[in-house]
């Protein structure tokens, strides 16, 4: 199972066709991601920080197919018509707000499954995505004020505010 180094991963990204900006915010998720990840790490939790380096810069690979919630399963999809670890599939699948739980895809469209990441790993690339708008870091506050301007169903806006204060207490 493939996992890419950096300039691989860019290299995926530009062949699957995704724009500059789209690879730019990749770029500054996967930067969060690794100072989240580090601080986690120094804390005494055990992360893999080079699997979610290369899980972040590949999150939104998806987003050269479609820009609605779907980019994550077609980004799974790539990813494994690619030979993707597994591991960096499942962040890919799993980053898309502070994920989805499996009824609550259905409702959207999505194929049955569960979108709610369970590593640390998939929570910190998910966490930090939500906190990279286009390619500038963002507070919660922000990111909250972000999804309540775009009409997102309370459910998604609980699941953020959990997962930054999970994140939060790895760090401290």
């Amino acid at each position: 199972m493939l996992r890419p180094d950096k300039a691989g991963a860019l290299e995926l990204l530009r062949n699957a066709g995704c724009s500059n900006r789209v690879i730019k915010h990749c770029l500054t998720v996967a930067d969060h991601a690794v100072q989240l990840a580090q601080n986690i790490r120094n804390n005494g939790h055990p992360v893999d920080v080079e699997l979610i380096f290369i899980g972040a810069i590949l999150h939104d690979i998806g987003r050269s197919v479609t820009h609605d919630i779907r980019h994550a399963v077609e980004g799974a999809r790539i990813g494994r018509e690619h030979g993707l670890n597994p591991s960096i599939i499942r962040i890919i699948e799993t980053h898309i707000g502070a994920g989805i739980p499996e009824k609550e895809a259905q409702s959207m469209g999505l194929p049955q499954g569960n979108y709610m990441p369970v590593t640390f790993e998939e929570k910190i690339v998910a966490h930090a995505d939500n906190m990279v708008d286009d390619d500038k870091i963002v507070t919660i506050s922000e990111e909250l004020d972000n999804l309540r301007e775009k009409g997102m169903h309370e459910s998604i806006i609980e699941r953020t505010v959990e997962l930054s204060i999970y994140i939060d207490e790895m760090m401290n």
